[in-house]
């Protein structure tokens, strides 16, 4: 007879115990708004406040542009390099990392040195091309995650035999591109588009130094100001992250083709004979 894993088991438990723990404490904490009841006043203030639903549709799509600019990016980028340059892939892997070495603080720095006031395209002195430089630099916070799902989706394909496949058809680099390897890497892409608008929906010091009207500043802002209403939104905030990794989860091991929901198939009823 198989022995009980009771140390493994035991790990798991004070794990789960050791995340869960302030999870329930936080999300009771913000049930208790109303003194002696149990109640979802925080949650109703922080949905009709107008300042939530603007800095949450603004990080919104600040990190959905910024996904489609570095799925633009990276696809191609990952099929050249396995296709043509694979001994360039060591430099590529290690440039998509710096953005977890270098800290964010950094980055900012740089663009108000760069695009300042006495610069040639002084984007810092205006809302649009502030909203530009944070989109660029929600883009470069992606690569890591970027790179590596679509490196690993692209692995799991073969993908110089489908670019001849395509060019003996007349289709050009950028067609084979467009048509053949972005369809087979759409759920790679996926994967690292979820937890990339995790990631950035949540970002606090790049939003906070250029000075925009994000998801993060707002909540640290929320903090500073108020006791219920910022255990509210963490419990949202953790359930829109868990949300993403399991969509992330979902279409990560779907494959190529495969429908994410099976087709549920429709019976015709046979005409009975009298």
């Amino acid at each position: 007879m198989k022995r009980f894993p009771a140390v493994s088991t035991l790990i798991v438990i004070v794990a789960a115990l050791y995340f869960l723990v302030p999870l329930y404490a936080t999300f009771d904490f913000s049930l208790r708004m109303e003194r002696g009841v149990l109640s979802f006043a925080a949650y109703r203030d922080v949905f009709q406040s107008d300042t939530f639903i603007a800095t949450l549709t603004f990080s919104a799509i600040a990190s959905l542009v910024a996904i489609v600019l570095g799925a633009l990016i990276i696809v191609p980028t990952a099929y050249w390099v396995r296709l043509k340059l694979p001994k360039v892939r060591p430099l590529v892997e290690f440039l998509t990392l710096l953005p977890l070495i270098i800290p964010p603080v950094v980055l900012v720095f740089g663009y108000m040195r760069i695009y300042g006031n006495d610069s040639f395209l002084p984007l810092t002195t205006t809302d649009p091309g502030t909203n530009v430089l944070l989109v660029i630099g929600y883009t470069i916070l992606s690569l890591p995650y970027m790179f590596r799902a679509v490196d690993n989706g692209m692995a799991a394909i073969d993908i110089a035999t489908l670019t001849e496949a395509a060019e003996s058809l007349g289709a050009s680099r950028m067609r084979t591109i467009r048509t053949v390897i972005f369809p087979n890497v759409r759920s790679a892409i996926m994967s690292g588009a979820f937890l990339t608008f995790s990631i950035s929906l949540g970002e606090f010091v790049m939003a906070s130094l250029l000075n925009r009207p994000a998801f993060g500043p707002y909540l640290v802002q929320m903090g500073q100001d108020y006791a219920y209403q910022p255990a509210a939104l963490a419990i949202m905030a953790f359930g829109v992250t868990w949300a993403s990794m399991a969509l992330m989860q979902l279409f990560a091991t779907r494959k190529p083709g495969q429908r994410l929901f099976p087709r549920i198939p429709s019976f015709t009823p046979r005409s009975v004979k009298p």
